[in-house]
């Protein structure tokens, strides 16, 4: 049985110490995993966290759902600083907790440090990430689920896999889906999400 109260309190990080923490540990030559071969994926996404980050706006839609919230939230979400899908959603997970105006505390915590969280918590049987879990105020019942990536690109994704398992080629469609999108579409997803709260 997992713990959401104590690991939100207990290991959670807001979003600028978690950024901070990859920050520090690719000084130190280190990802948040246990393997260096993630250094380059590591330095790719902070410049795509910093690029979300600075150019992306939550759409009225969003922001309206958002504004409209009646209760008070926990948004527990289980990362990695080398995961690519994170890099791209975990900036917009940010921007939504900021706009809610203290309605939603939002915290981080890192997937291979927590397994019994992520295993609870599977997409198709692997421990894809992100993993946002919504929770109640008082963090001790899940509400909704959200992972790894917006439906419509985990159809693209499977598609791609049939043609290719070479993950360089992969990445690259992927960030180029991203790219393209600019988190339209993650946006769409998390609002329809947030309103199923309000309902």
């Amino acid at each position: 049985m997992v713990n959401y109260s104590e690991i939100f309190s207990g290991q959670g990080m807001d979003y600028l110490t978690y950024r901070a923490l990859i920050d520090k540990l690719l000084l130190e030559g280190k990802a948040t995993g246990d393997v260096t071969y993630d250094l380059h994926y590591t330095k790719m996404n902070v410049q795509r966290m910093s690029r979300v980050d600075k150019t992306v706006n939550l759409t009225d839609e969003l922001t309206s759902t958002v504004n409209h919230l009646k209760e008070n939230y926990k948004f527990l979400v289980i990362t990695e600083g080398w995961c690519g899908d994170a890099a791209q959603i975990v900036p917009v997970f940010n921007k939504i907790a900021m706009a809610s105006l203290g309605k939603i505390d939002l915290k981080f915590v890192l997937r291979d440090k927590n397994l019994p969280l992520i295993d609870a918590h599977l997409t198709n049987g692997g421990r894809a990430i992100p993993v946002l879990i919504i929770l109640n105020e008082t963090a001790d019942h899940v509400l909704a689920t959200w992972a790894p990536r917006p439906q419509v690109l985990q159809e693209l994704l499977k598609e791609w896999r049939k043609e290719t398992t070479e993950m360089t080629i992969l990445s690259e469609k992927l960030h180029g889906w991203y790219a393209k999108d600019k988190t339209q579409t993650t946006q769409a997803e998390f609002n329809q999400l947030l309103k199923g709260l309000i309902a």
